[in-house]
């Protein structure tokens, strides 16, 4: 695979939120505001990158029995390294990402890409990895939290809309969760590929002819 893939995997085909659907808690818990949902997805990104960057880097030396704990300990370094600074030159934003912010180390696409890919590959590709999984997840959160304004408070990163009346519900948890389905399934119309399917799948043979799977879709 490709650089270009591996970064558009995370993006598009392999999106952690809209397709995967996995850190959905940090996704509905910040993404209130377009402002919030951005400096967590931001957040989120320099995690990702840095970590698989580290795994990659030490992943000859690390024994396997003892890989996971290795993860943690060095998701929860940049995540500490995020929150102090994001504390001192981003105070009002660290407020307002709260618990969230510091919970970045149990987020499961992090630990998912250090153990699935930057375990098993080169400095390079997992910078890539990590880049792509991050801007997907940045780009599910800003615009979950672009619509919720919108709709909810009738700004968008602050700014008023004129003559716009909104919805408050949309800003309340129950809005999170009708966002995040009205965005996921908009994704899956957009990526939606049609399936092309083999006249042998539904014969018994099949397995007997193409014992490989070859063939058989």
């Amino acid at each position: 695979m490709s650089l270009i893939k591996i970064l558009l995997n995370g993006i598009f085909t392999e999106n952690p939120i809209l397709m995967l659907m996995i850190g959905l808690c940090p996704t509905l818990a910040c993404s209130g505001d377009a402002g919030s949902a951005l400096g967590m997805g931001l957040a989120a990104t320099f995690v990702l990158v840095c970590s698989n960057l580290l795994v990659s880097m030490i992943r000859r030396i690390v024994p396997s029995e003892i890989r996971i704990p290795v993860f943690i300990v060095i998701i929860a370094t940049f995540v500490t390294i995020t929150d102090y600074t994001m504390q001192a030159y981003f105070p009002q934003l660290a407020t307002s990402l709260g618990v969230f912010l510091p919970l970045i180390v149990v987020n499961c696409i992090i630990l998912a890409r250090a153990e699935a890919f930057a375990y098993r590959n080169n400095l390079i590709r997992s910078f890539f990895d990590g880049l792509g999984m991050g801007l997907g997840f940045t780009l599910a959160i800003v615009l979950l939290g672009i619509m919720r304004e919108t709709i909810g408070a009738g700004t968008i990163f602050g700014y008023p809309l004129n003559h716009f009346e909104p919805a408050a519900i949309m800003i309340l948890p129950p809005g999170a969760f009708i966002g995040i389905g009205i965005l996921i399934s908009i994704w899956q119309i957009i990526t939606k590929k049609k399936k092309e399917v083999s006249p042998c799948h539904n014969c018994a043979l099949a397995k007997i002819c193409y014992p490989e799977g070859k063939g058989e879709l």
